[in-house]
């Protein structure tokens, strides 16, 4: 089984370096990373002790320690020089990270030589517990949902099942019963992300303005809709700053991201109405009372479909290299997808069916003169081939 071969080859990389280090792997919930790690220690020459707060339940900071002292001990009793400690589900614990950067500095002081593999889901507060307490201390590796080649090689997948199911590997064996499928995504993903990973960890004002906010982000995927035509539709009283924020934490927790309108050299304005837009499209399907059989006969929607995928795939690359993405409009014309890569611009329009209508594309272009401008679809580069391809292949 495939589980993100590249990350993998890093961490290994990594391990065999005559040094300590401190590496954090973050990224949304069920895409591979402990099972990763898991495949790590058993190719391992030194000792290692693997643990997760899920499985002891401990939210408590002085766990972090009683797992410390069990390495240090570990590593005493045998011949190795070395030993590599795991930690899984670390932002559960409250202030972890002062707890980490403790016994990492004792380490440090005393030259006990304890490599440290952090695990974690929660992508907002690992951050704020790496800048705060262990900035100059660590190396972060993002692992984001599976591409379209992971889950074809991996699983069998074809493009238009891709397009439907997602990037989820645990739920790749379900697909045969939809059902079950939907019942996994929505209880061990949505479910499990919003209530353990944002309400959980995080004050949340409001949650059931949260959840739907989310909800109406799927049905809206690929579209732009104004934060105060967002609260005409939602029930739950609240204004556009909470609705911002929340729609970060989703960000966050790997669900849903509200693209920014893109401005050129203007300072760019927060308050523009943003795009929704899914980071993995079985999102989606999940809350779908059809079937792929059904929706794909749906040419509207499944352009939706098409449209999001794409722009799932183009969020993913975007955010591992650190470059920006947004989306362009005025007037009647509008491009998907604006990236901007290393001081260079590229205009990405996507279509479902054949179209020689660029309206947008050529507006854009005479306006900022971009690098490059791409068209997705039947007309031009196959949806198929654009998935498969990296960002900076792109320019």
């Amino acid at each position: 089984m495939l589980y993100k071969r590249k990350q993998l080859e890093t961490l290994t990389k990594r391990i065999g370096e005559k040094r300590k280090f401190l590496q954090v792997v973050s990224g949304p919930r069920q895409v591979g990373k402990s099972t990763m790690v898991r495949q790590l220690v058993t190719g391992l020459t030194i000792p290692y002790h693997f643990v997760s707060t899920e499985e002891s339940g401990s939210f408590d900071a002085i766990w972090i320690t009683q797992q410390w002292e069990t390495a240090r001990i570990l590593l005493r009793r045998s011949a190795a020089d070395e030993l590599l400690l795991i930690l899984d589900e670390i932002q559960k614990i409250k202030n972890w990270s002062e707890m980490v950067k403790s016994q990492w500095d004792r380490d440090t002081r005393e030259g006990t030589a304890i490599k440290v593999i952090l695990l974690g889901s929660s992508r907002l507060l690992l951050q704020e517990g790496l800048t705060e307490s262990l900035a100059g201390r660590f190396e972060m590796i993002f692992m984001d949902h599976w591409s379209y080649p992971e889950m074809r090689d991996a699983f069998g997948f074809s493009l238009d099942e891709y397009i439907w199911f997602g990037g989820y590997p645990g739920g790749a064996s379900l697909i045969s019963d939809e059902n079950r499928w939907k019942e996994y995504i929505r209880y061990s993903i949505i479910e499990a992300t919003i209530s353990r990973d944002i309400l959980l960890l995080t004050r949340v004002d409001k949650p059931v303005l949260l959840r739907r906010l989310f909800e109406l982000g799927c049905r809206y995927s690929g579209q732009i809709l104004s934060y105060n035509k967002m609260l005409g539709q939602i029930t739950d009283a609240g204004n556009t700053t909470t609705l911002s924020h929340y729609l970060e934490l989703l960000n966050t927790g790997g669900m849903l991201v509200g693209l920014e309108k893109y401005f050129g050299s203007i300072i760019r304005q927060k308050s523009s109405s943003p795009k929704f837009q899914v980071l993995n499209t079985g999102l989606i399907s999940a809350q779908q009372g059809l079937a792929l059989s059904d929706i794909r006969e749906e040419s509207d929607f499944w352009g939706r479909m098409v449209e999001s995928t794409a722009g799932a795939y183009i969020t993913s690359m975007t955010r591992s290299v650190g470059s920006g993405l947004y989306y362009w409009r005025e007037g009647n014309s509008e491009v998907d997808f604006i990236v901007e890569y290393r001081n260079k611009l590229l205009a990405i329009e996507v279509k479902s069916i054949k179209s020689n209508k660029i309206i947008g594309l050529k507006e854009f272009s005479s306006r900022y003169n971009p690098d490059k401008v791409l068209l997705v679809g039947p007309s031009g580069l196959p949806i198929e081939e654009f998935l498969s391809i990296q960002l900076c292949d792109l320019f």
